[in-house]
């Protein structure tokens, strides 16, 4: 029995809608043996599918090809996980030293960058100074002072 890759790719819960997998063979991030995949391949069970989704290619065995998704806990019936160790542990590493594909400056801000913006924006705040410049009684200030002769 054979599936179209795209849909076998949605259908094993390795992408979430079927547009989403059909653009990823587009784009050259699925293989076969090292050979950049169409959507429209049609694929048979003991095909091993890689899959990359920067930083790590993952490699799936197919178990079965099946045309219909699947609950999640169905999916090892579907696919084996082949990916190499290496691949998993480049993932750890990405995962443990946080920010690797952002370069400074680009993108939203960090909460740090967020506070000093903030910071930096505010107005400062100068206690209870009185802003009102009308004298006791009522009448308003003599801004002769500042004039200039």
């Amino acid at each position: 029995m054979e599936a179209r890759l795209d849909k076998w790719l949605w259908a094993a819960r390795i992408f979430k809608t079927r547009t989403i997998a059909a653009d990823a063979c587009k784009n050259g991030r699925i293989s076969i043996a090292g050979v950049k995949q169409k959507a429209s391949k049609m694929i048979k069970e003991g095909d091993v599918i890689e899959v990359r989704k920067p930083p790590v290619t993952y490699s799936f065995k197919v178990l079965k090809t099946i045309q219909n998704r699947v609950g999640a806990k169905l999916v090892p019936e579907v696919l084996e996980n082949v990916t190499p160790k290496e691949q998993l542990e480049l993932l750890e590493m990405n995962r443990i030293s946080g920010f690797v594909g952002r370069a400074r400056g680009t993108g939203r801000p960090t909460k740090k960058e967020r506070r000093d913006l903030d910071e930096f924006i505010q107005p400062v705040f100068l206690g209870d100074f009185d802003f009102d410049f009308d004298d006791e009684e009522g009448d308003e200030f003599d801004d002769s002072f500042f004039e200039e002769e």
